[in-house]
């Protein structure tokens, strides 16, 4: 069982759906559904899973893919802007295409690219593409991503959100074992209202927030 929100910290959250794999509650606050520390993997066992990742900067489609964030952020940023691809997993491809169009850009990856002095940085823009999805603790990191924000920067979020049409019961998202919390528009809208940043969504999976 859960007892608190592990975006926001509330403790009302109520039970949301079961089955055999996992249980997984919803905050009333944020909005968030989750599923509990008890269901996560371990470390080990979440990094065999991305290890079996072939993305890479010279997959077309991929880059299609990441194209998703990678057009309203360029859009809205300086050239030779400072830029920071958090979870930028084993294949760093958004990284390359900012590079590509003259920005500098760190990685941070918890298992590919650790290191832990960028924290101490700030930046013009933060990109977290699929990646929100696996936080344990999606509050400490999302507020400590915003507050390395330069003023005007963007953080973009690019992640599956939970909609009206969302059968979850059928969810081929929710079947990832490293998908543990699972946003919509309304959790990224409580995240704009306590940041008191700008809001600006893109389709139904990307989330840009101007500070």
């Amino acid at each position: 069982m859960a007892n608190h929100c592990p975006l926001c910290n509330a403790t009302h959250i109520g039970a949301y759906f079961s089955n055999k794999d996992a249980s997984y509650y919803s905050c009333s606050q944020c909005d968030l559904v989750f599923t509990p520390k008890s269901h996560h993997l371990s470390d080990a066992d979440e990094k065999s899973r991305y290890d079996a990742h072939q993305n890479n900067p010279k997959d077309q489609a991929y880059r299609k893919f990441l194209s998703q964030v990678f057009g309203p952020v360029i859009d809205c940023i300086n050239p030779n802007a400072k830029g920071l691809d958090f979870g930028c997993g084993p294949g760093p491809t958004l990284s390359v295409m900012f590079e590509e169009q003259g920005c500098a850009v760190d990685l941070f990856d918890k298992f590919y690219a650790n290191d832990q002095s960028i924290f101490n940085n700030q930046y013009d823009f933060i990109t977290a593409t699929e990646v929100v999805e696996h936080l344990a603790k999606p509050g400490d990191e999302l507020n400590r991503l915003y507050s390395m924000l330069n003023k005007n920067g963007v953080l973009a979020i690019m992640t599956k959100m939970i909609n009206e049409k969302t059968d979850f019961k059928s969810w081929y998202y929710k079947d990832d074992p490293t998908h543990i919390c699972f946003f919509s528009k309304n959790t990224m809208q409580y995240l704009a209202r306590i940041w008191g940043a700008k809001l600006k969504f893109y389709g139904n999976d990307v989330a840009l927030f101007f500070k």
